[in-house]
Order: C-alpha cells, then sequence, then structure tokens
C-alpha cells in the first residue's frame, strides 16, 4: 500500500528490487509477501496495514563501492518516491537505515 492506503504495483516493484541488487552484488532473494503495519505520523498517527515483501541480498566486500551505494541510493529514492511510501527501509551491516524524504528527480532538479 502506499500512503493513501492505494495498492502499489507489488511484482513490479520486487522484480525491479531484484534487479538491481543482482546487478550491484551478484544475485537476491525476495520471500513470499508477509502482512505488515506501519504508523503514518505525517497522517496523525494512522495505521497502515499492508503486504509486505522482504527482499534480500548478501554482498562480497568488493562489491560494496561508492558507485553501488549510488546506484542503490538512486533505486531506494525512486521505489519511495513512485511508489508514495512514508518510509523506505534498508539495513546495511546489521544496522537500520529509514529513508523517509527522498531525492527529487532530474528533472524536478532542472527547474
Amino acid at each position: 500500500m502506499d500512503r493513501a492506503s492505494q495498492a502499489i504495483d507489488q511484482e513490479y516493484w520486487r522484480d525491479a528490487a531484484l534487479s538491481v541488487f543482482g546487478t550491484l552484488f551478484r544475485g537476491a532473494t525476495a520471500f513470499p509477501p508477509g502482512r505488515g503495519v506501519w504508523r503514518d505520523d505525517a497522517a496523525g498517527g494512522a495505521l497502515v496495514f499492508d503486504d509486505t515483501v522482504l527482499v534480500t541480498t548478501y554482498a562480497a566486500e568488493v562489491d560494496v563501492t561508492d558507485e553501488a551505494f549510488a546506484a542503490l541510493r538512486r533505486f531506494l529514492h525512486r521505489l519511495g518516491r513512485e511508489a508514495h511510501q512514508g518510509e523506505v527501509g534498508v539495513i546495511i551491516d546489521g544496522a537500520y537505515h529509514g529513508i523517509t524524504s527522498y531525492d527529487a528527480t532530474e528533472g524536478e532538479r532542472a527547474k
């Protein structure tokens, strides 16, 4: 679900994440949807229930480059923007990083 409780194309975003992680880090696995909830503080604490997909990858140290992190950042921000997510989370080296504010697109920055 997005911030307005509208369904998103889970299959599209799952496959996009698998493609990004596979390209950058040589492989990834998506787990079957689970049921989740998140509290949207920007909407007065409303609870948003949704089906979630977890995509995981294990990266070799040699594959963890500045360029790979930049590409991962672009994807996560695009996911957040285009799927209208309140937060996109990523765990790196055991630490959770929640992204709630997304970079503007190239077109938006050019204005």
